[in-house]
């Protein structure tokens, strides 16, 4: 393992993350918050580590696939680690704010903060930041502005980048990243702009562009999206979180204006059939049991099927009070997720149609046991190895999942909280059920529980095995 360029790109990330605490500093200073202590120590601290670590040299700046895993992990865990410091000197128990910097960071939007229009600006810009940092992923941020990060740095992006097969858009791996950044800044000024002429407040407008692009859901305001009592605004958030949980290959496609290419992805259209069914169900069901006339229904279906299936967690209703069949389809729509690639956490459509595809495979198999039939996706053949690594994921989220919410049932709290808690963590959602439900916060539960939902949500943010191969003692050894 290649030890000094691993410490040379965590050296990076600090420095980025203290230059990225700059204009909450800076807020702080202009509306003389009680947090501007806090930002300055924790740039000095993050830049000072970060900048020693950046002058590590290394005989060989080749990057192994082992490196990328191993630096991806380390630098996820430092960054929850060091960008928890503004909180913690804010008064924040050391333990909530890693919670709070990691949920931030991961996009995930679950939450200790029981009012945040009450926290000072400066911590309210750094938490919708974490979020647009944690997005589109902060090492795919390092090869876009360090072109010249080392051979192999693809392995980076490949460990970062969300969905069981990677692929460059670009030649060079900087050049994709800058792609995909340019996309992403474009989307994020798009919303800001829409927002802003709908009569949202700009620092609003900004915030909320952060968290909607990243699909992460944090609020600066106590209730969410539903404090604003504005039909255009909740329009145009929908329209945007649902263009985040795109495959950004995709977008990158229509960009160039290749639009055949784009509406050619099969991810695409499942992902679009199974939200509109989703809203059409649910729409159905409030209109029919709760007495919501039809055009309220589809507005209220389609923003909270729209935000928990792209996993970024806001709010415009307390969805923990409709019916129990509405209820059933949020969770489903929670555990797929959006698609490979985008900035939505979950499964992830394409793996569940892989294994969709596998099964189907594995019944013809019985019936025809000479046949041999190549699984595709997106039209080209997917390799078995992806498969097999596919269905290994998904067993390991689903142990995991489990051995979360026994963790947290350990509070005694019920059946519900503690799935939901877990399920809501480990796909990066933000908002569960009952006692962790839209109204509701993270912050009564033990430090224990808190720890844990704060591994599985790095888990979930970086796919699970960045994190579980730092387990093995073969690979710190060089």
């Amino acid at each position: 393992m290649n030890r000094s360029v691993i410490a040379r790109v965590i050296g990076l990330i600090l420095c980025i993350e203290a230059l990225c605490m700059v204009p909450s500093f800076a807020i702080a200073l202009f509306t003389h918050g009680a947090d501007s202590h806090a930002f300055a120590v924790s740039i000095a601290l993050c830049g000072g580590v970060g900048g020693l670590l950046t002058r590590i040299k290394s005989k060989s700046k080749r990057f192994q696939t082992r490196d990328g895993f191993v630096a991806v992990a380390l630098c996820w865990i430092v960054m929850g680690l060091t960008g928890a410091l503004p909180y913690a000197l804010s008064g924040y128990s050391y333990v909530d704010a890693v919670f709070e910097t990691v949920s931030g960071f991961t996009t995930t939007g679950a939450t200790i903060v029981s009012a945040p229009s009450a926290l000072p600006q400066g911590l309210q810009f750094w938490r919708a930041l974490t979020q647009w940092m944690g997005g589109m992923g902060v090492l795919v941020m390092v090869l876009a502005l360090m072109p010249s990060l080392g051979e192999g740095s693809v392995n980076l992006m490949k460990a970062e980048s969300p969905g069981p097969i990677s692929s460059k858009l670009r030649p060079k791996t900087s050049e994709t990243a800058k792609s995909l950044y340019i996309i992403y800044i474009a989307l994020t000024a798009a919303e800001t702009l829409m927002l802003r002429v709908a009569g949202m407040p700009l620092f609003d407008s900004l915030t909320t562009a952060f968290t909607t692009i990243s699909t992460g859901g944090f609020s600066v305001r106590d209730e969410s999206i539903a404090y604003y009592h504005s039909e255009p605004i909740v329009w145009i958030i929908i329209v945007f979180m649902f263009v985040s949980g795109i495959n950004f290959g995709v977008l990158f496609q229509a960009q160039r204006r290749a639009w055949k290419d784009a509406l050619r992805s099969e991810e695409l259209r499942w992902y679009t059939v199974i939200t509109v069914g989703a809203v059409a169900l649910i729409a159905v069901d409030l209109v029919l049991k709760t007495g919501l006339g039809v055009y309220q229904g589809v507005s209220q279906s389609a923003f909270q099927v729209v935000t928990l299936m792209t996993t970024t967690g806001y709010a415009t209703a307390d969805f923990d009070l409709w019916p129990y069949f509405s209820k059933l389809i949020l969770v489903l729509v929670m555990f797929i997720g959006g698609c490979a690639g985008s900035t939505a956490g979950g499964v992830k459509v394409s793996r569940l149609v892989i294994l969709f595809k596998g099964l189907k495979r594995e019944l013809r198999r019985i019936l025809h046991t000479r046949e041999v039939r190549p699984l595709t996706l997106e039209g080209e053949r997917v390799a078995e190895g992806t498969v097999s690594s596919v269905s290994v994921f998904f067993f390991a989220y689903i142990v995991i999942l489990l051995v979360c919410a026994a963790v947290v049932s350990l509070d005694e709290v019920d059946f519900t909280t503690a799935f939901t808690a877990a399920l809501t963590t480990i796909s990066n959602v933000g908002p569960g059920f009952v006692l962790v439900g839209p109204t509701c916060n993270f912050g009564f539960l033990s430090s224990l529980s808190k720890i844990v939902l704060t591994i599985t949500m790095l888990l979930g943010r970086l796919e699970i095995m960045p994190l579980l191969v730092l387990l093995f003692p073969s690979v710190w050894k060089k």
